[in-house]
Protein backbone atom coordinates (compact mmCIF):
# COMPACT_ATOMS: atom_id res chain seq x y z
CA UNK A 1 0.00 0.00 0.00
CA UNK A 2 2.81 2.62 1.05
CA UNK A 3 4.66 2.07 -2.55
CA UNK A 4 0.88 2.22 -4.19
CA UNK A 5 0.26 5.59 -2.30
CA UNK A 6 3.83 6.93 -3.37
CA UNK A 7 3.47 6.09 -6.97
CA UNK A 8 0.06 8.03 -6.84
CA UNK A 9 1.61 10.78 -5.17
CA UNK A 10 4.33 11.33 -7.87
CA UNK A 11 1.61 10.80 -10.54
CA UNK A 12 -0.01 13.54 -9.26
CA UNK A 13 2.75 15.86 -8.86
CA UNK A 14 3.83 15.28 -12.35
CA UNK A 15 0.20 15.36 -13.72
CA UNK A 16 -0.17 18.72 -11.82
CA UNK A 17 3.73 20.00 -13.13
CA UNK A 18 2.48 19.07 -16.45
CA UNK A 19 -0.40 21.11 -16.34
CA UNK A 20 1.35 24.04 -15.15
CA UNK A 21 3.68 24.26 -17.95
CA UNK A 22 0.64 23.74 -20.62
CA UNK A 23 -0.33 26.73 -18.88
CA UNK A 24 2.05 28.78 -18.58
CA UNK A 25 4.45 27.95 -21.98
CA UNK A 26 1.60 26.08 -23.91
CA UNK A 27 0.87 22.61 -25.06
CA UNK A 28 2.71 22.63 -27.95
CA UNK A 29 6.13 23.54 -25.52
CA UNK A 30 4.83 20.64 -23.36
CA UNK A 31 4.74 18.25 -26.51
CA UNK A 32 8.37 19.53 -27.83
CA UNK A 33 9.93 19.19 -24.31
CA UNK A 34 8.49 15.21 -23.27
CA UNK A 35 9.35 14.42 -26.79
CA UNK A 36 5.37 13.65 -27.11
CA UNK A 37 4.98 13.86 -30.95
CA UNK A 38 4.42 10.00 -32.27
CA UNK A 39 5.37 11.41 -35.92
CA UNK A 40 8.71 13.16 -34.97
CA UNK A 41 9.15 10.16 -33.08
CA UNK A 42 8.74 7.95 -35.92
CA UNK A 43 10.51 9.32 -37.98
CA UNK A 44 13.30 10.06 -36.14
CA UNK A 45 13.82 6.21 -35.40
CA UNK A 46 13.73 4.94 -38.78
CA UNK A 47 16.33 8.16 -39.64
CA UNK A 48 19.16 6.23 -36.68
CA UNK A 49 17.82 2.41 -38.18
CA UNK A 50 19.26 3.57 -41.47
CA UNK A 51 22.41 4.89 -39.81
CA UNK A 52 23.10 1.70 -38.10
CA UNK A 53 22.70 0.11 -41.32
CA UNK A 54 25.41 1.65 -42.95
CA UNK A 55 27.27 3.30 -40.47
CA UNK A 56 26.71 1.11 -37.17
CA UNK A 57 29.72 0.30 -34.91
CA UNK A 58 30.20 -2.64 -33.66
CA UNK A 59 28.74 -3.46 -29.84
CA UNK A 60 31.45 -1.69 -27.04
CA UNK A 61 32.66 0.78 -29.40
CA UNK A 62 29.87 3.40 -28.41
CA UNK A 63 31.09 6.09 -26.49
CA UNK A 64 28.92 7.60 -23.53
CA UNK A 65 28.28 11.54 -23.27
CA UNK A 66 26.64 12.86 -19.80
CA UNK A 67 24.34 15.52 -20.18
CA UNK A 68 23.99 17.62 -16.80
CA UNK A 69 23.71 20.68 -15.05
CA UNK A 70 20.91 22.29 -13.21
CA UNK A 71 17.08 21.53 -14.92
CA UNK A 72 16.38 23.95 -16.70
CA UNK A 73 19.02 25.21 -17.75
CA UNK A 74 19.08 24.84 -21.91
CA UNK A 75 19.82 21.33 -22.06
CA UNK A 76 16.10 20.30 -24.00
CA UNK A 77 18.26 22.92 -26.48
CA UNK A 78 21.66 21.21 -26.17
CA UNK A 79 19.93 17.69 -26.45
CA UNK A 80 17.49 18.42 -29.18
CA UNK A 81 20.85 19.58 -31.23
CA UNK A 82 22.40 16.67 -30.56
CA UNK A 83 19.59 14.44 -31.47
CA UNK A 84 19.71 16.07 -35.12
CA UNK A 85 23.10 13.81 -35.70
CA UNK A 86 21.98 10.07 -36.20
CA UNK A 87 25.11 8.99 -34.69
CA UNK A 88 24.04 10.01 -31.25
CA UNK A 89 21.35 7.14 -29.18
CA UNK A 90 19.61 9.74 -27.08
CA UNK A 91 18.27 8.93 -23.45
CA UNK A 92 16.06 11.88 -22.31
CA UNK A 93 14.69 11.37 -18.80
CA UNK A 94 11.28 9.62 -19.45
CA UNK A 95 13.42 6.64 -20.91
CA UNK A 96 12.21 4.24 -18.60
CA UNK A 97 14.71 1.54 -20.44
CA UNK A 98 17.50 3.87 -18.59
CA UNK A 99 15.79 6.19 -15.89
CA UNK A 100 13.47 5.54 -13.25
CA UNK A 101 11.63 8.40 -11.54
CA UNK A 102 14.04 11.02 -13.22
CA UNK A 103 17.31 9.17 -12.02
CA UNK A 104 19.59 6.67 -13.80
CA UNK A 105 18.95 3.10 -13.13
CA UNK A 106 21.50 0.67 -11.36
CA UNK A 107 25.23 1.24 -13.01
CA UNK A 108 25.11 -2.24 -14.48
CA UNK A 109 22.11 -1.28 -16.45
CA UNK A 110 23.11 1.93 -17.92
CA UNK A 111 26.40 0.33 -18.31
CA UNK A 112 24.99 -2.68 -20.57
CA UNK A 113 23.01 0.00 -22.48
CA UNK A 114 26.31 1.34 -23.83
CA UNK A 115 27.51 -1.88 -24.16
CA UNK A 116 24.98 -2.85 -26.73
CA UNK A 117 24.79 0.31 -28.73
CA UNK A 118 25.61 0.31 -32.33
CA UNK A 119 25.81 4.25 -32.39
CA UNK A 120 28.78 6.50 -32.18
CA UNK A 121 27.64 8.13 -29.00
CA UNK A 122 25.18 7.12 -26.11
CA UNK A 123 24.18 10.43 -24.66
CA UNK A 124 22.07 10.46 -20.99
CA UNK A 125 20.43 13.59 -19.67
CA UNK A 126 20.71 12.32 -16.04
CA UNK A 127 20.17 16.17 -14.24
CA UNK A 128 19.17 14.59 -11.03
CA UNK A 129 22.16 12.39 -10.77
CA UNK A 130 24.44 15.55 -12.09
CA UNK A 131 26.27 14.71 -7.98
CA UNK A 132 27.77 11.80 -9.49
CA UNK A 133 29.00 12.69 -12.89
CA UNK A 134 32.33 11.72 -11.89
CA UNK A 135 31.61 8.68 -10.83
CA UNK A 136 29.38 8.41 -14.29
CA UNK A 137 32.45 9.01 -15.79
CA UNK A 138 34.45 6.18 -14.12
CA UNK A 139 32.42 3.71 -15.60
CA UNK A 140 34.12 0.42 -16.64
CA UNK A 141 33.31 0.98 -20.70
CA UNK A 142 35.62 0.43 -23.68
CA UNK A 143 35.19 3.74 -24.83
CA UNK A 144 36.09 6.65 -22.24
CA UNK A 145 32.93 8.83 -21.67
CA UNK A 146 32.20 12.45 -21.86
CA UNK A 147 30.50 14.89 -19.79
CA UNK A 148 28.55 18.76 -20.45
CA UNK A 149 28.03 20.85 -18.10
CA UNK A 150 25.23 22.90 -19.13
CA UNK A 151 24.06 26.36 -17.69
CA UNK A 152 21.98 29.38 -18.31
CA UNK A 153 21.74 32.74 -16.58
CA UNK A 154 20.23 32.70 -13.13
CA UNK A 155 17.20 34.89 -13.86
CA UNK A 156 16.27 32.92 -16.42
CA UNK A 157 16.45 29.32 -15.26
CA UNK A 158 14.76 30.76 -12.10
CA UNK A 159 11.45 31.73 -14.52
CA UNK A 160 11.71 28.48 -15.79
CA UNK A 161 11.78 26.48 -13.07
CA UNK A 162 8.57 28.55 -11.31
CA UNK A 163 6.71 28.08 -14.61
CA UNK A 164 7.04 23.91 -14.45
CA UNK A 165 8.12 23.70 -10.77
CA UNK A 166 5.97 26.12 -8.61
CA UNK A 167 7.89 26.66 -5.34
CA UNK A 168 9.57 22.56 -5.22
CA UNK A 169 13.06 24.50 -4.69
CA UNK A 170 11.95 26.56 -2.07
CA UNK A 171 9.99 23.29 -0.18
CA UNK A 172 13.38 20.98 -1.18
CA UNK A 173 16.02 24.02 0.64
CA UNK A 174 13.59 23.90 3.45
CA UNK A 175 14.21 19.96 3.58
CA UNK A 176 17.65 20.42 3.42
CA UNK A 177 17.98 22.92 6.10
CA UNK A 178 16.35 20.92 8.83
CA UNK A 179 18.19 17.98 8.18
CA UNK A 180 14.89 15.70 6.67
CA UNK A 181 15.87 15.76 2.89
CA UNK A 182 19.05 13.14 3.59
CA UNK A 183 17.77 10.32 1.16
CA UNK A 184 16.75 13.29 -1.67
CA UNK A 185 19.08 13.59 -4.97
CA UNK A 186 18.96 17.80 -4.07
CA UNK A 187 20.37 16.95 -1.05
CA UNK A 188 23.56 14.50 -2.38
CA UNK A 189 27.11 15.84 -2.22
CA UNK A 190 26.27 19.87 -1.37
CA UNK A 191 29.91 21.63 0.19
CA UNK A 192 29.86 22.27 3.75
CA UNK A 193 29.48 25.80 2.72
CA UNK A 194 26.68 25.67 0.74
CA UNK A 195 25.43 23.87 3.55
CA UNK A 196 26.17 26.34 6.23
CA UNK A 197 24.83 29.23 3.34
CA UNK A 198 21.81 27.18 3.35
CA UNK A 199 20.58 26.87 6.76
CA UNK A 200 21.32 30.75 6.99
CA UNK A 201 17.82 31.28 5.69
CA UNK A 202 14.39 31.51 6.75
CA UNK A 203 12.33 29.92 4.26
CA UNK A 204 9.14 31.26 6.25
CA UNK A 205 10.24 34.97 4.44
CA UNK A 206 11.88 33.09 1.50
CA UNK A 207 10.30 33.93 -1.81
CA UNK A 208 10.06 31.20 -4.08
CA UNK A 209 12.39 33.22 -7.04
CA UNK A 210 15.09 33.49 -4.21
CA UNK A 211 14.76 29.68 -3.41
CA UNK A 212 15.49 28.76 -7.11
CA UNK A 213 18.42 31.13 -7.32
CA UNK A 214 20.01 29.67 -4.47
CA UNK A 215 19.54 25.91 -5.83
CA UNK A 216 20.57 27.67 -9.03
CA UNK A 217 24.22 28.33 -6.89
CA UNK A 218 24.17 24.83 -5.00
CA UNK A 219 23.84 22.24 -7.94
CA UNK A 220 25.85 24.65 -10.00
CA UNK A 221 28.48 24.73 -7.76
CA UNK A 222 29.20 21.21 -8.42
CA UNK A 223 31.54 22.00 -11.13
CA UNK A 224 33.62 22.90 -8.70
CA UNK A 225 33.46 20.91 -5.72
CA UNK A 226 33.68 17.70 -7.62
CA UNK A 227 36.82 19.32 -9.15
CA UNK A 228 35.26 19.00 -13.06
CA UNK A 229 36.95 22.11 -13.79
CA UNK A 230 40.33 20.09 -13.41
CA UNK A 231 39.21 17.73 -15.84
CA UNK A 232 39.50 17.64 -19.70
CA UNK A 233 36.83 15.15 -20.33
CA UNK A 234 33.79 18.35 -19.03
CA UNK A 235 32.93 20.79 -21.04
CA UNK A 236 30.71 23.68 -19.79
CA UNK A 237 28.36 24.75 -22.11
CA UNK A 238 26.35 28.14 -21.68
CA UNK A 239 22.70 28.44 -22.97
CA UNK A 240 23.05 32.03 -23.46
CA UNK A 241 26.32 31.45 -25.25
CA UNK A 242 24.70 28.88 -27.21
CA UNK A 243 21.44 31.26 -28.12
CA UNK A 244 23.99 34.43 -28.79
CA UNK A 245 25.87 32.53 -31.21
CA UNK A 246 24.26 28.74 -32.06
CA UNK A 247 26.90 27.85 -34.86
CA UNK A 248 29.69 28.76 -32.60
CA UNK A 249 28.67 27.41 -29.39
CA UNK A 250 27.80 24.22 -30.92
CA UNK A 251 30.98 23.46 -33.30
CA UNK A 252 33.04 23.58 -29.78
CA UNK A 253 30.50 21.03 -28.33
CA UNK A 254 31.41 19.06 -31.73
CA UNK A 255 35.08 19.41 -31.33
CA UNK A 256 34.78 18.14 -27.66
CA UNK A 257 32.82 15.34 -28.41
CA UNK A 258 34.80 14.41 -32.22
CA UNK A 259 31.36 14.93 -33.61
CA UNK A 260 31.28 16.35 -36.96
CA UNK A 261 29.94 19.93 -37.56
CA UNK A 262 26.17 19.83 -39.26
CA UNK A 263 24.40 23.15 -39.61
CA UNK A 264 21.58 20.96 -38.58
CA UNK A 265 22.70 20.70 -35.29
CA UNK A 266 21.29 24.82 -34.49
CA UNK A 267 18.59 24.81 -37.02
CA UNK A 268 16.47 24.46 -33.82
CA UNK A 269 18.14 27.32 -31.87
CA UNK A 270 15.83 30.39 -31.72
CA UNK A 271 17.28 34.30 -30.39
CA UNK A 272 15.88 34.44 -27.01
CA UNK A 273 15.32 38.21 -25.45
CA UNK A 274 16.86 38.69 -22.32
CA UNK A 275 14.69 40.20 -19.66
CA UNK A 276 15.22 41.74 -16.16
CA UNK A 277 16.61 40.87 -13.09
CA UNK A 278 14.47 39.26 -10.75
CA UNK A 279 13.69 40.45 -7.18
CA UNK A 280 15.69 38.17 -5.22
CA UNK A 281 17.38 38.15 -1.79
CA UNK A 282 20.61 40.41 -1.84
CA UNK A 283 23.23 37.24 -0.04
CA UNK A 284 21.19 35.04 -2.57
CA UNK A 285 21.94 37.60 -5.40
CA UNK A 286 25.93 38.09 -4.45
CA UNK A 287 26.39 34.58 -4.46
CA UNK A 288 24.62 34.08 -8.28
CA UNK A 289 27.31 36.74 -9.42
CA UNK A 290 30.27 35.44 -7.71
CA UNK A 291 29.37 31.89 -9.28
CA UNK A 292 28.33 32.94 -12.76
CA UNK A 293 31.42 35.08 -12.83
CA UNK A 294 33.66 31.72 -12.05
CA UNK A 295 31.79 29.33 -14.64
CA UNK A 296 32.25 32.05 -17.17
CA UNK A 297 35.86 32.56 -16.63
CA UNK A 298 35.80 28.88 -16.55
CA UNK A 299 34.21 28.18 -19.07
CA UNK A 300 36.30 30.67 -21.88
CA UNK A 301 39.47 28.90 -20.09
CA UNK A 302 38.45 25.26 -21.44
CA UNK A 303 37.04 26.20 -24.88
CA UNK A 304 38.13 23.78 -27.86
CA UNK A 305 40.38 25.60 -30.19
Amino acid sequence: MLDDERGLRRWRTRVGRHLRWARTEGVAKLAEEDDLNPVTRVADAARRWRWRRQHGVQPGQATPVWLVGVQRSGTNMVVQGLTASPAFEVHNENDRRAFEHFRLRPDPIVRAIILSSRHRYVLFKPLCDSHRVDELLALDTPMPGRAIWAYRDVDDRVRSALAKFGDNNLQVLRQIAEGTATGRWQAQRVSTANLELIKSFDYGRMTPASAAALFWVMRNSLYFDLGLDRRDDVLLSSYDALVADPAAAMRQLCTFLGVEWDPRLVAHVEERPRVAELEIDPRVRAACRELSERLEAARLVKLPA
